[in-house]
């Protein structure tokens, strides 16, 4: 049993609803708010979770293995650093950290801890991604040529009524940040590394600091091509995603959160193999999906079993990806990955 502390009852509410699936494997220790009134709120009956304001009191309990980061972006690497000195573990929301010097504080904090550390993408996990993995694992998509990736959400004033928002001290970045940030793990999560990206951001929609539309182009180190079409001006949430194989195209539906829960579209490009391509389909090992998935993988991890848990690396070069994304939109120049140290946007991407 895996005892966790939640740092934040606002998204930490969606993660203690998996823990709760998953609670053969978990137990939630504390949740800790400054508003104890939010903590509350999400208890249920039969949760014996304490209740806490200070952070310094989950990372005081021998009983708490895993601290889970659920706290706005810019507490994301200051409070991991703590949480690995006090000995824990971390699962950390999106994004880790807002600069490659403090991903790479991070890396040595872990190594010194002989901890590890999670960064949080669960749309890895779905029924349809399953199936996807699954063509793939048995050769049937071939390579990859195109992806295509929209991000078009809807964000008014209700959203950035909370103060921190919409900022760059607080927020950290926009769009391309805060949402789209889970489309691109995804991108690179199916097609690879990614080679080298242009791109262009801009703020039409709200009176904001940070980005509320992007356009980015992408080439991956196996040679296929990508785009990824960002807007927080849309008239509702609706993601899509499609990628175009050698021997098929998968099409996403339009769910904006939990792109893999929902039904895709496996279309096989010469129409005589489709029936194959069902056969396959049909026999694609079941998996949880969003959080559940991504917490039941970290639990097999932590028992050092088979698993596919997110691991730190790649929320190191999810932070890398950003750098170069926002790098790319204001010097206009096309940006080649990987980053190193002497990059000049290494100590981070704020203005």
């Amino acid at each position: 049993m895996i005892h966790v502390a939640i740092l934040g009852a606002g998204i930490g509410r969606e993660h203690l609803a998996a823990f709760r699936a998953l609670k053969d494997r978990f137990t939630v220790r504390a949740i800790v708010d400054q508003d104890l009134a939010r903590v509350e709120e999400i208890r249920q009956a039969g949760d014996g979770f304490l209740a806490l304001t200070e952070i310094d009191d989950a990372l005081a309990d021998p009983q708490v293995q895993v601290v889970d980061i659920c706290l706005p972006p810019h507490l994301h690497a200051a409070v991991t650093q703590r949480a690995l000195a006090a000995g824990k573990h971390v699962i950390c929301e999106k994004p880790l950290a807002t600069s490659l010097a403090d991903v790479d504080e991070i890396r040595l904090a872990a190594m010194r801890a002989d901890r590890k550390v999670y960064p949080v993408f669960q749309y890895r996990w779905g029924p349809s991604l399953a199936q996807l993995r699954h063509l793939m694992a048995s050769g049937l998509t071939g390579q990859l040529q195109l992806a295509a990736l929209e991000t078009h959400w809807s964000r008014g004033a209700d959203y950035y009524a909370v103060p921190w928002r919409g900022t760059w001290a607080g927020e950290c970045g926009g769009g391309v940040l805060g949402h789209a940030i889970h489309n691109h793990d995804l991108l690179t999560h199916i097609a690879g590394d990614i080679a080298c990206l242009s791109a262009l951001t801009t703020t039409r929609v709200n009176e904001i600091e940070t980005e509320d539309c992007a356009s980015i182009s992408f080439a991956m180190t196996s040679g296929a091509l990508a785009t990824s079409s960002i807007t927080l001006g849309a008239a509702g949430d609706e993601t899509r995603l499609r990628f175009v194989f050698e021997h098929l195209t998968a099409t996403s539906g339009t769910a904006p959160y939990a792109p893999g829960a929902q039904p895709w579209t496996f279309t096989a490009r010469i129409p005589e193999a489709q029936r194959q391509l069902d056969a396959a389909l049909s026999n694609t090992p079941r998996e949880p999906t969003g959080f559940e998935g991504f917490f039941a993988h970290i639990a097999l991890d932590l028992a050092g079993r088979e698993n596919r848990a997110v691991t730190f690396e790649d929320g190191a070069a999810s932070v890398a990806l950003v750098t170069a994304i926002y790098h790319s939109a204001r010097t206009g120049r096309q940006v080649k990955l990987p980053l190193d140290p002497s990059h000049e946007l290494y100590n981070g991407w704020l203005p």
